[in-house]
């Protein structure tokens, strides 16, 4: 028979060529071609499946070259390959061995100690041991009840060594009481009067999974605020050591390779992290439930409450007292103010009342002295007038007019009349003596001059001359007009203050409508803009120390400072205008191409100033002429445009 030469299949022939059975052999699957061919012993599972010879293996070989045989068709190194594989299976059929139980310590469990474990191991297995149950295998009659009595005791005394290798570790031990049965129900509503028979268990059974100990107790009714403030916070903050290996999913032992076994002990300390974070969950609803539920802390809540409103009862009206009494000492002061008012218009009016009836006393008097002089006045010796009557008039106190007026009466023509002039001298005496107390406080003067007396003219005190207006004083009443608008009060005193020369308000007022009205002259506003203009910034310049001699005789240096233009001799230039033409040097060039002649010196000074004085520098360029000493402002600008454009040329060959 003729083999086909294009497939190859993996098989043992049962037909024969020349009498002989073929072997054919290929490194790719049967019937089946995949990019990912076996190799090894999945070559060798591959072939034996094929012919049936794996059939009678275990179900848990099966799956592990199933999963062989899928991992060698598409493998891939991610995480997503790692999901399905290595999972643990399900114990759900199968039961936790108890070691406790075992041991004899199921009454204790987690409370039993580590003398306790030691002492009831050695009891345990001093009774369970297999050359100690002798007698059970000789009470069994055939070999194959002796057989399985035999492995029963073995297998009963094996799990009493293994309950003894967890419970005697420390670590080993913590993992299993984490596992151990636990009542995970958490109390959610009671009764208040059943609250400790509802919480306090539940708090007992929690309070094994905590790092510090002892736990405090959750106390009774009677119990004081501190303890029970100290068992809440015990709570908030309880730390437990509780751990969750039934929660991971992956056995490491079944890892492919290393980054698999990473992969699957990362899931664990997540699936971990999630179940602590569930139990931490768990115990916080728990304690959140009891402090709801407490009766203490519900009457504390319901006292502090009650204390808080009357705080603000209290606060309340001593508000309304403190608004009461402040309503009363203002309606004091508002009658207070109002009695001082009260009593100062009737001071006023009372001032008033007599002022007038002094006014009216007064003209009383004076028409008493006027009718009893009139008779006097035509008396020839004395000469009296109607002047000197209204002097006296004017001059004399009510007192004295009456005075005057008694001693007139009864009295002729003539005995009037010298009463009058008796009157006149005396006052006349009066001004003479005040004149010379004046004069004498006054004194002389320092330089020897004669003393100054003043003039009897009343109105000499209003004809001094006005004192003209400075501008720096006009300038201060602007600003004081535009500081102190219309509408404030005492403006033009406020604006006397403010200028501080001693101007009264009279002046002020005359001053804002003739002074203030003034135009400014403007053939002068240049000049006081020079004034007021800052002065240039100075830099030291190379050429105040320095005198340029290059090219010129010794006896000549004095003639070249740039700052002094030469002189004509009085022979050559008599009577011409050094303007009109160029003043001669000794080199024999004029004065404008030196001027156009730029020296290193000159250049570096330049230079110097360009950095000192940038764009941005108002009268930058009267800063830089003034920096290089014998150079204008046009000639600076015209060497900064040549050394620019000889810069960019320079610059453009390169």
């Amino acid at each position: 028979m003729e083999i086909p030469k294009s497939c190859l299949l993996i098989s043992y022939s049962s037909e024969i060529i020349n009498g002989e059975p073929i072997l054919i052999s290929s490194n790719c699957l049967p019937v089946k071609a995949l990019h990912f061919e076996p190799a090894g012993h999945a070559f060798h599972s591959s072939a034996l499946k094929l012919l049936g010879f794996d059939e009678e293996e275990d179900a848990d070989t099966d799956d592990q070259s199933v999963k062989s045989d899928d991992r060698g068709q598409a493998y891939r190194a991610s995480s997503d390959s790692y999901s399905s594989k290595g999972k643990k299976k399900s114990s759900s059929g199968s039961k936790q061995q108890d070691h406790y139980a075992l041991l004899g310590l199921g009454h204790l469990r987690f409370l039993a100690t580590e003398e306790q474990i030691r002492k009831s191991y050695r009891e345990t297995a001093l009774k369970h041991h297999p050359d100690k149950q002798a007698a059970l295998l000789l009470a069994e009659e055939s070999e194959e009840a002796k057989q399985a009595k035999k492995d029963e005791i073995e297998t009963h005394f094996k799990a009493i060594q293994e309950a003894y290798e967890v419970l005697i570790d420390p670590v080993k031990r913590r993992i299993y009481d984490s596992t151990d049965e636990f009542d995970d129900e958490v109390p959610t509503d009671c009764a208040p009067q059943d609250f400790f028979k509802v919480f306090g268990p539940a708090f007992m059974r929690n309070g094994r999974w905590s790092i510090a100990q002892p736990v405090p107790s959750l106390g009774e009714e009677n119990s004081s605020m501190q303890e029970v403030d100290s068992f809440y916070d015990f709570w908030y903050t309880f730390k437990s050591w509780r751990e969750f290996p039934h929660a991971d999913e992956f056995d490491l032992e079944q890892a492919e390779s290393r980054d698999h076994k990473r992969w699957m002990e990362r899931q664990n300390v997540k699936l971990r992290e999630k179940a602590k974070k569930e139990e931490y969950a768990r115990v916080r609803t728990l304690v959140d439930n009891a402090y709801r539920k407490d009766p203490r802390i519900v009457r504390r809540k319901e006292e502090e409450k009650a204390e808080k409103q009357r705080k603000k009862e209290a606060k309340f009206l001593a508000r309304k007292l403190q608004e009461e009494e402040a309503a009363k000492a203002a309606e004091d002061e508002r009658r207070r103010k109002e009695e001082d008012e009260r009593r100062a218009s009737e001071a006023a009016l009372k001032q008033k009342k007599l002022k007038e009836r002094e006014k009216k006393l007064m003209r009383k008097e004076r028409t008493r002295l006027r009718s009893l002089s009139a008779p006097a006045l035509s008396e020839p010796p004395l000469n009296l007038s109607e002047d000197d009557v209204e002097s006296l008039c004017a001059s004399l106190e009510m007192e004295q007019l009456r005075h005057l007026c008694d001693s007139m009466e009864g009295k002729e023509g003539i005995e009037r009349a010298h009463i009058l002039a008796d009157a006149l001298n005396g006052e006349k005496r009066k001004v003479e003596d005040t004149q010379e107390n004046c004069s004498q406080n006054s004194g002389p003067k320092a330089n020897g001059g004669t003393a100054q007396v003043k003039t009897n003219n009343p109105l000499s005190n209003y004809e001094k001359k006005e004192k003209p207006w400075a501008k720096e004083e006009i300038e201060m009443l602007r600003k004081g007009m535009q500081k102190y608008p219309k509408g404030t009060s005492r403006r033009w005193e406020v604006i006397s203050e403010y200028i501080g020369t001693g101007r009264s308000v009279e002046e002020i007022l005359k001053a804002t409508k003739t002074v203030l009205l003034q135009k400014p002259d403007s053939s002068k506003a240049f000049d006081s803009f020079l004034e007021r203009r800052k002065p240039a910034q100075a830099i030291a310049s190379p050429l105040t120390t320095r005198i340029e001699t290059e090219g010129l005789p010794v006896e000549q240096v004095e003639s070249t400072d740039p700052k002094l233009p030469s002189q004509p001799s009085s022979s050559d230039g008599a009577g011409k205008n050094p303007e009109s033409e160029p003043v001669s040097i000794p080199t024999g060039v004029s004065s404008a191409t030196e001027q156009d002649t730029w020296s290193s010196t000159q250049e570096r000074a330049l230079v110097q100033a360009l950095k000192t004085f940038p764009k941005e520098t108002s009268q930058r360029w009267e800063r830089v002429a003034a920096a290089i000493p014998g150079k204008t402002v046009n000639q600076c600008k015209k060497k900064f445009a040549l050394m620019k454009e000889n810069f960019r040329s320079k610059k453009n060959a390169d």
